[in-house]
């Protein structure tokens, strides 16, 4: 009962802030109009004076740190998408990415003794109090361990479970009231979304999982000097406290400190949209957040990676799907792009096939060929929301984080190379993966798979049968004659098809190993 009340007051107090900081602008740019700012002039406080002075951006980024870590995900966001928002404003944003207010040193150290249950002292042999970079939900600290090592340590904030789990309760409110009222969202799977939007966010403030992550990915690449993963200190390492070796290397949003540095920019780029598409396909495990404060390069333009609490995942089924899709938009075959929504299931039977892939074309024509910056994303993702709606296509949440993924990798990629063709670098990735995983000797490795699966389990059929009859037998049960004869040739039936499937699998094998 007391839930919608809270959630109300927190909707007031959202506007307030908005209104003190002069930022109510935020809901026109999110397609309210200008009515929240002409009605907030009647019924909301007039803005501080220290907002006055200040550009529209900055005035934002001071409301969205006032309004707590939810929201300044979203202003992280923004600040990767220039062309959306605008390169000043953009500009501005981006101090939500590592540049917010750090909490007390004290407090840090506070929480790193109460997490190891120990004094600092036994831990490091020296620790920067002042913060060298505060997150939403955690910061980060130098120090130097007892054996001499330099790493950096990152400590959650204070509080920030309860902040966050505020926050999410008001936007899994607002969505159950989005789907409950407008037929037309229910599509769109808003609780659904923030359900899986809950799920990274909680994941991402415990950060052993987030150092069994940077871990992962950190095997995933041991063989490739591109793309570097700092090793984890397990030994001061929990849910509260992550330690990972100290990285030196210059920000991927710091492009004039990489030309200065000599660092080739293009390489840089090269490196990174490779890095994050073998994340994808190759493994399956790809790094959720990927703005330019958890990316560095080094003079070779190799790219350093941090802040692993948001990884996503997609299965060997989806990642078929996503490649063939890719492959067909970026061969300009829209058929093929339409057949792949509809065998993916994305798109409801009872649609037009022909019809989808006219609407494939309508979105692809205006978009393949052209350098980012000629593009309008926005107007892009317009095309792609009303031919969702139209077609009735389902939010699929597994792919969101991806979608969101992409979207800033883009971001990142325009930042340092306006002019690049982001799929023009993905497509050879994407072809050397098809090929490995889509092709005759990938289908053959799938039916091997398939056939050992069964073997493993037909011994289990057969013990079971024989357990069954003895079972009979032995609780005096008399059988009919045909009924024992029956279960004979059974048993017999299944030795020999045992025996095929047995050659079979070694002639496939046998054939592998020939043509190999």
């Amino acid at each position: 009962m007391l839930g919608p009340f809270r959630n109300i007051l927190r909707l007031v107090r959202i506007a307030y802030t908005l209104a003190r900081h002069d930022a109510l602008f935020l809901l026109d740019m999110l397609g309210y109009g200008d009515w929240p700012r002409r009605l907030g002039r009647v019924f909301l406080p007039g803005p501080q004076a220290s907002m006055r002075e200040l550009r529209r951006g900055q005035r934002l980024v001071a409301a969205l740190e006032a309004l707590g870590p939810a929201f300044i995900k979203f202003g992280q966001t923004l600040s990767t998408r220039p062309d959306l928002v605008g390169d000043a404003f953009a500009a501005d944003l981006a101090q939500l990415r590592d540049s917010l207010a750090p909490f007390p040193g004290e407090d840090a150290i506070d929480v790193v003794e109460g997490a190891f249950d120990c004094s600092l002292e036994t831990l490091f042999t020296s620790f920067d109090e002042t913060a060298i970079a505060a997150a939403s939900i955690a910061q980060v600290h130098y120090a130097v361990t007892t054996e001499g090592r330099e790493v950096a340590v990152k400590i959650l904030r204070p509080g920030v479970e309860r902040a966050f789990g505020r926050d999410i309760d008001l936007f899994r409110w607002l969505a159950r009231i989005a789907a409950a009222t407008q037929p037309s969202m229910r599509r769109l799977k808003p609780v659904e979304v923030i359900d899986k939007f809950a799920e990274s966010s909680f994941r991402e403030m415990d950060l052993s999982l987030e150092a069994a992550a940077a871990s992962e990915l950190a095997q995933n690449f041991e063989d490739d000097d591109t793309y570097v993963v700092p090793e984890v200190d397990w030994s001061r390492t929990g849910p509260r406290v992550l330690t990972l070796e100290r990285v030196e290397a210059i920000s991927l949003g710091s492009r004039e400190a990489l030309i200065d540095a000599g660092v080739d920019l293009d390489t840089v780029v090269t490196n990174l949209l490779a890095a994050f598409l073998h994340q994808v396909f190759r493994d399956g495990f790809f790094h959720g957040d990927m703005h330019p404060g958890n990316l560095f390069a080094d003079t070779d333009g190799n790219i350093l990676a941090v802040d692993f609490g948001i990884m996503g995942r997609l299965d060997l089924k989806n990642r078929r799907y996503l490649a063939d899709l890719m492959l067909a938009f970026l061969t300009r075959d829209y058929w093929r792009a339409a057949e792949v929504h509809f065998e993916a299931g994305y798109v409801p039977a009872d649609q037009s096939l022909d019809t989808f892939a006219q609407a494939c074309r309508a979105i692809g024509e205006p978009v393949l060929g052209k350098p980012a910056n000629e593009i309008s994303i926005a107007r892009l993702l317009a095309q792609l929301l009303r031919v969702t709606e139209q077609f009735q296509m389902e939010t699929q949440t597994q792919l969101l984080l991806l979608q969101k993924t992409m979207v800033v990798a883009e971001g990142v990629a325009r930042s340092l190379d306006p002019e690049i063709v982001f799929w023009e670098k993905a497509q050879p990735v994407i072809e050397e993966w098809m090929e490995g995983h889509m092709g005759p000797a990938a289908r053959v490795r799938d039916n091997i798979s398939s056939s050992l699966r069964v073997l493993r389990q037909l011994p289990g059929v057969v013990e079971s049968a024989q357990s069954l009859v003895s079972q009979i037998a032995d609780d005096g049960l008399r059988l009919h004659p045909e009924t024992v004869r029956e279960i004979a040739r059974e048993q017999a039936h299944q030795r020999r098809r045992t025996n095929r499937l047995i050659l079979g699998v070694g002639v496939v094998i046998a054939l592998i190993l020939l043509l190999a």
